[in-house]
C-alpha cells in the first residue's frame, strides 16, 4: 500500500517534517537498517583489532594504511555520480506513473457516441469496456509482480470475468511469440467498427474519436512494456553502487581513529563510534536505497504503485460510467444564484475571513504616480499643420553628408507631399472647395493648387478623349416592357483620396 503522508504536510509550520521522521512504514529505516548495521559491526572489529589485537609495529602500520585511505578516500565522486543518477530515476518513476492506462477518458467516450437503451446496445458498451480492461490486465501483468501474483494464468482472467472462453480460444490459436496484450484493443476495433454499421455509433466523427481515445489508452500500455524491457543502462548502475560501496569500503579503514600519542595530524581525539562517518553513509546509501525502490515501482515494496487496487477501481468505475450511467440524468432545474447578477458561493465560520481579503488586480495595481508624472506630453513637431510635421519628420531621415542634387530632389518630393496632403485635408473638411462639385452635377477644375490635379501647374498634355460610354441595353420584348431612361453617372468630387495611388512617382520623375 502506497504511504501518504500529503494530509501531514497540507500546512507549513514550525518542525513541520519532524512528525514524519517517526514513521516506520515506507521510511528509509526500514530499508537501510540492515546496512547500517553491517557498517557498524564492520567497523567496530576493526577498531577492536586495532586497540587490543596488533601488535606495536602491526599498530604503525595499520596507522600508515589508515592515513592513506581517508586522504584518498575523497578522490571518488560519490556525489556527483548519485546525483545523476537519482535525478534519472525520479523523473522515470513518474513518467511511468503517468503512464499507467486509466478508463476514464475512454468511458466517457464511449457512452456518450455507442447509443442505445436496449440490451444490444448495453452488451456493445461493457463489451467495449472489458475488452480495455482487459488489455490493461494483460500487460500489468506482465510487469508487475503484485498483479502476476493475482492472475499467474489465462486461465485465472478467464475466471476473473475479463475473457470469455470464446475469447481465450481465438486469443491462443493467434499464432504470434511476442506479447499479445494488443490483441483486445483489436477486438475492441473491430467492435466499433460493427456498431457503426448498424448505427449505434451514428456518425463517422463519433467513431473517429472513439478510436482516438482508444489509441491513447494502448499507447500508454505499449509505454508501460518498454519502460519494463528498456532499462537504466546497467553500466550506469554498476558504477553508482561500486562508487558508493569502495568509497564506504574506504571509510572502513580511514575513519579509525588512531592513537593520540602518536601525533598523527587530525587525530588528536580518539572515540569509539565514528558518529559522522555514520551519517555519512546513511545520507549517500540512502540515497541509493531510494535510486533501487523507484527504479521499478511495480515491484512489492512499500512505495510502490498499487496496480490491484487501480484494476479494480478502473473496472468497476468504467462498467458503472457505460451502463447504470448511461442516459442517466438529473431533471433539469435553475440553480441557486439564477437571479442572482453576483454570483458567490457562501464561506463557513472556519473560512470567513477570506471575504475580508481583497482579490488579486495585478502586480501594478498598488503602484501610485505623482499628479505631475501622470500629464500627458506632446511629442516635438505635432503642434503645426499637418504637411508641416510630415514633413518634419521626413527630414530626420534624410542622410547627413547627401549632394546638392540628391537634397534638392528630395526637398522638391517633400514639397509636394506636402501641398497633397494640405488639398487632401481642405477637401475632406471644408465644403466650399470647388473640388466639391457643381449643383448641375459638372464638376469645375480644380483649384487647390496641386500640381497633379491642377492644369496650370503641371505640364501641357494632350488629354485622352473620353471613352465611349456603353450603349443603352434594347427594351426588353413584350407588354409589360418599359422605355429604358439612362441614369446620368455622378461627377467626381474632389481629389483622390490619399489611399488610392497617385501618379506622383511619374511627377518626380519628370521633375528629376
Amino acid at each position: 500500500m502506497t504511504v501518504t503522508y500529503t494530509a501531514r504536510v497540507a500546512n507549513a509550520r514550525f518542525g513541520g517534517f519532524s512528525q514524519l521522521l517517526l514513521l516506520w512504514r515506507g521510511s528509509i529505516y526500514k530499508l537501510l537498517w540492515r546496512e547500517l548495521l553491517c557498517f557498524l559491526g564492520f567497523y567496530m572489529a576493526l577498531s577492536a583489532a586495532y586497540r587490543f589485537v596488533l601488535t606495536e609495529e602491526q599498530k604503525r602500520y595499520f596507522e600508515k594504511l589508515v592515513i592513506y585511505c581517508d586522504q584518498y578516500a575523497s578522490l571518488i565522486p560519490v556525489s556527483f555520480v548519485l546525483g545523476f543518477y537519482v535525478t534519472l530515476v525520479v523523473h522515470r518513476w513518474w513518467n511511468q506513473y503517468l503512464c499507467m492506462p486509466l478508463p476514464d477518458a475512454l468511458m466517457c467516450v464511449v457512452v456518450g457516441t455507442v447509443h442505445g437503451r436496449d440490451e444490444r446496445g448495453r452488451l456493445y458498451r461493457r463489451t467495449l469496456m472489458r475488452y480495455a480492461g482487459l488489455s490493461a490486465v494483460l500487460i500489468l501483468r506482465s510487469v508487475s509482480t503484485a498483479v502476476f501474483k493475482r492472475f499467474p494464468t489465462i486461465d485465472h482472467v478467464v475466471e476473473a470475468g475479463f475473457m470469455t472462453r470464446e475469447e481465450r480460444k481465438k486469443f491462443e490459436n493467434l499464432n504470434s511469440s511476442y506479447n499479445k496484450y494488443w490483441v483486445p484493443c483489436v477486438w475492441f476495433s473491430n467492435l466499433a467498427a460493427q456498431a457503426r454499421r448498424e448505427g449505434r455509433i451514428r456518425d463517422n466523427s463519433a467513431l473517429k474519436l472513439l478510436l482516438e481515445e482508444l489509441n491513447v489508452f494502448r499507447g500508454k500500455c505499449g509505454m508501460l512494456f518498454h519502460y519494463d524491457w528498456i532499462s537504466v543502462p546497467l553500466v550506469y548502475t554498476q558504477v553508482v553502487t561500486i562508487a558508493v560501496y569502495s568509497y564506504f569500503l574506504a571509510c572502513l579503514i580511514g575513519r579509525q581513529f588512531l592513537d593520540p600519542a602518536q601525533g598523527y595530524k587530525d587525530h588528536n581525539l580518539d572515540l569509539c563510534v565514528p558518529i559522522f562517518t555514520l551519517l555519512q553513509f546513511f545520507f549517500y546509501a540512502g540515497w541509493l536505497k531510494v535510486a533501487e525502490q523507484l527504479i521499478n515501482p511495480f515491484g512489492e515494496d512499500d512505495d510502490d504503485f498499487e496496480t490491484n487496487f487501480l484494476i479494480d477501481r478502473n473496472f468497476q468505475v468504467s462498467m458503472l460510467a457505460v451502463d447504470e450511467m448511461y442516459d442517466d440524468l438529473a431533471m433539469l432545474e435553475k440553480d441557486l444564484y439564477w437571479d442572482a447578477t453576483e454570483a458567490r458561493a457562501p464561506y463557513t465560520a472556519a473560512t470567513a475571513f477570506l471575504l475580508q481579503q481583497p482579490s488579486f488586480q495585478g502586480s501594478t495595481f498598488d503602484i501610485t504616480l505623482p499628479k505631475e508624472d501622470m500629464q500627458f506630453q506632446r511629442m516635438e513637431g505635432l503642434d503645426g499643420p499637418l504637411g508641416d510635421s510630415q514633413g518634419d519628420f521626413l527630414q530626420r531621415f534624410l542622410p547627413a553628408g547627401t549632394g546638392m542634387a540628391g537634397a534638392g530632389l528630395l526637398g522638391r518630393r517633400l514639397s509636394l507631399l506636402r501641398r497633397k496632403n494640405s488639398c487632401v485635408s481642405e477637401a475632406s473638411t471644408a465644403a466650399s472647395c470647388a473640388c466639391a462639385g457643381a449643383p448641375d452635377g459638372t464638376a469645375p477644375e480644380c483649384s487647390c493648387g496641386d500640381p497633379l490635379l491642377d492644369p496650370g501647374l503641371r505640364d501641357p498634355e494632350p488629354e485622352p478623349p473620353p471613352p465611349a460610354g456603353p450603349e443603352p441595353p434594347a427594351p426588353l420584348p413584350g407588354p409589360a416592357a418599359e422605355p429604358f431612361t439612362a441614369v446620368p453617372m455622378p461627377a467626381p468630387r474632389g481629389p483622390a483620396p490619399p489611399w488610392l495611388p497617385s501618379p506622383i512617382g511619374e511627377e518626380e520623375e519628370n521633375m528629376a
